[in-house]
């Protein structure tokens, strides 16, 4: 299995080595236990009825496995894979390709769910219900609508914004999961586990050093673990001890809580330029330099995970222990509103 990542890894580079340390079935996929136990029912009842597997909505933020997880159902039910992403899908003609190339059982996986066209979410309703397309033939008075019959399928949405999808489409799924972040012994065996895979020799002290910093992300762990690889072999003797790992880490900008350069920088700004806050979130990027969707997305769950911020109706608020983090002295004279500093 070690010859044949590696491989991936020289052939297919960091996207071919990525599908090579997903997890290959349930038993592989660490974390998350109550989804997969759910999930592994409604596999099992579906397989026995012969059935498509109810349509799935996963959910939270990037990196905790959505994508692996839409592989792995796959994979248990026998099913064709197709994947695609609400950005993609822009036509009805887009989405009518797709789901009239789909075998009986197959597993749509759309990425980026919320960020479906009006026009193909509607046409998706009657896909998802009734397992029916309806295709629009001319336009104006004269125009009809032609029923197309499709093979019985399961939708697997991915969303890390929940908040900005439809009623009506998120009704129509059968199960909804939102994965959560994952806690050092779960970073702990993916790290080992791919660690194994690539042929690395590491410390267990390395292991939980970058299970700490990997901010409860699978994806983060297994992106350090192949960086802190790169500095041991050109840096260090090829093993990776928890030394090495503490020098890749610092020279990567990653902080023992796992923040990094840009979380740090969102902190900082917000204490003391904006004084601890409120302040708006478009206000707040234009000083960071990133987008909205950016710092919503990937900053700001894990730092209100860490009870860094506060979202308040008039804005986004540090908090004392980010304050402590950041260091007392960041504060720009007496003005902060930030209680008890």
């Amino acid at each position: 299995m070690t010859d044949n990542v590696l491989a991936v890894e020289l052939e297919g580079g960091a996207g071919g080595l990525e599908k090579a340390l997903r997890p290959r079935g349930f038993d592989d996929y660490i974390g998350q236990r109550e989804i997969k136990e759910n999930l592994g029912v409604f596999v099992d009842a579906a397989r026995q009825r012969q059935s498509a597997l109810c349509h799935v909505l996963l959910h939270g933020p990037p990196g905790l496995g959505k994508t692996s997880l839409a592989h792995v159902v796959a994979r248990e039910m026998g099913a064709e894979l197709v994947v695609t992403s609400g950005p993609s899908l822009e036509r009805q003609g887009d989405l009518a390709g797709i789901l009239t190339g789909l075998d009986h059982g197959s597993i749509l996986f759309i990425d980026e769910i919320h960020r479906l066209s009006p026009v193909v979410e509607e046409n998706l309703y009657s896909a998802m219900e009734d397992f029916r397309f309806d295709v629009v033939i001319g336009d104006g008075p004269g125009a009809r609508t032609v029923p197309i019959t499709l093979e019985p399928f399961t939708l697997v949405g991915a969303t890390t914004r929940t908040g900005l999808l439809t009623g009506p489409l998120r009704d129509r799924f059968g199960y909804t999961a939102r994965l959560e972040y994952y806690d050092v012994d779960e970073l702990r065996f993916i790290i080992e586990r791919a660690s194994g895979l690539l042929g690395l020799t590491i410390d267990p002290q390395a292991t939980l050093e970058l299970a700490k910093r990997s901010r409860g992300t699978p994806r983060i762990a297994n992106r350090l673990l192949r960086r802190v690889r790169d500095y041991a072999e050109v840096v260090g003797e090829g093993a990776v001890d928890v030394q090495i790992t503490r020098h890749a880490l610092e020279r990567l900008g990653v902080d023992p809580l796992g923040l990094d350069r840009l979380d740090l920088s969102y902190l900082e700004i917000l204490i003391r330029q904006f004084k601890g806050g409120p302040v708006g979130i478009e206000t707040l990027a234009a000083a960071v330099g990133e987008q909205a969707d950016t710092l919503q997305d990937v900053c700001e769950p894990y730092l209100m995970k860490l009870g860094f911020l506060q979202r308040t109706p008039r804005g986004r608020q540090a908090t004392e222990r980010a304050v402590e983090h950041i260091g007392a002295d960041a504060l720009v004279g007496e003005q902060s509103i930030l209680p008890n500093i």
